[in-house]
């Protein structure tokens, strides 16, 4: 029998493209979203029988305990994403983003397995010669790193376990509910729309990864469950850890009319600054292979048509 499996968020950048994948493969999937920034993401997947969505708001305590009722995973991804989002709805941020993993693991059971993905914001500001492990300190300075970073230490310290937690690089690529403030993708439309673009704090370091990888490594990780439970991984490009310059300098590559203006005395409201070792994900067998210069190429080819996305702020 296949597996049922849960995913929240399921319209969104990350969701709407597991979905797909985990409806390819055979699963029961069972997915929720309350659809405010895009209601047909997800539209392409209504013709597979094994495919079951609801409009939720999966804050609201009975939705959320009907969802769960005969699952055997849990993908948790609804949530406000992002610094600046979460700064400006922060009790709405507080609850989706952690109030809703607390009820999770008041209402499941303990066979129903949980694969939650943190976000590596978490480190914050990283020592200037060291890669950040998973055995490094969490330091999250924004509001939307401090309350994915609770979720984590909640599902670490529950009695029943039985999750997998990873903390995700900074995702880049095409999805069926794009997202463009997402700094690959916003350097991209920058590129194409201004032929410039501004970098503040150019030499803030990031860890990059390909949404498409960020669902590979899910699916691994639902058939390798046993074998990785009970344990964080960083998840990210390993050969992606740049700063914010260089990254502007792969666009301009790409589109070399591009001007590259370094912009002083303007802060990043994020603060990360931190290079990620993935070295414990890896050693699991499975390895992030989309490159970022792939990845800039095809959002290049998809936004100079087409910008027509709502963003999350």
């Amino acid at each position: 029998m296949s597996k049922k499996i849960l995913v929240t968020g399921a319209a969104g950048y990350i969701g709407s493209m597991l979905c797909e994948q985990l409806v390819k493969d055979g699963f029961n999937v069972i997915s929720a979203d309350i659809l405010n920034y895009s209601k047909s993401t997800l539209n392409h997947l209504f013709f597979f029988k094994n495919f079951t969505f609801f409009k939720y708001d999966i804050t609201k305590k009975n939705n959320l305990k009907r969802l769960i009722k005969d699952v055997d995973f849990i993908v948790p991804l609804a949530a406000l994403v992002g610094a600046p989002l979460c700064e400006k709805f922060k009790k709405k941020a507080t609850q989706t983003n952690l109030n809703q993993i607390k009820d999770i693991l008041r209402f499941r059971k303990k066979k129903q397995k949980i694969i939650y993905l943190n976000s590596n914001s978490g480190y914050g500001i990283g020592e200037k010669n060291k890669y950040c492990d998973e055995k490094s300190p969490l330091n999250p300075i924004s509001h939307y790193g401090k309350t994915k970073v609770n979720a984590e230490k909640n599902l670490i310290k529950d009695i029943n376990k039985n999750f997998i937690s990873f903390r995700l690089a900074t995702v880049f690529g095409y999805s069926y509910r794009m997202r463009t403030d997402l700094i690959v993708n916003y350097y991209v439309k920058e590129s194409i729309n201004k032929s410039r673009i501004d970098v503040y704090e150019p030499e803030f370091r990031r860890n990059f990864i390909h949404v498409r990888d960020v669902v590979r490594a899910i699916m691994f990780s639902i058939k390798n469950f046993n074998k990785m439970k009970n344990n964080v991984y960083n998840l990210g490009l390993s050969n992606a850890n740049i700063t914010k310059l260089q990254l502007a300098r792969k666009v301009k590559k790409i589109n070399p009319k591009t001007k590259i203006n370094v912009l002083k005395n303007i802060h990043d409201p994020d603060k990360r600054d931190y290079f990620v070792c993935n070295k414990k994900i890896e050693k699991t067998g499975f390895k992030a292979i989309i490159s970022l210069e792939s990845g800039i190429v095809e959002t290049f080819n998809c936004l100079k048509n087409d910008q027509d996305y709502k963003n999350n702020y």
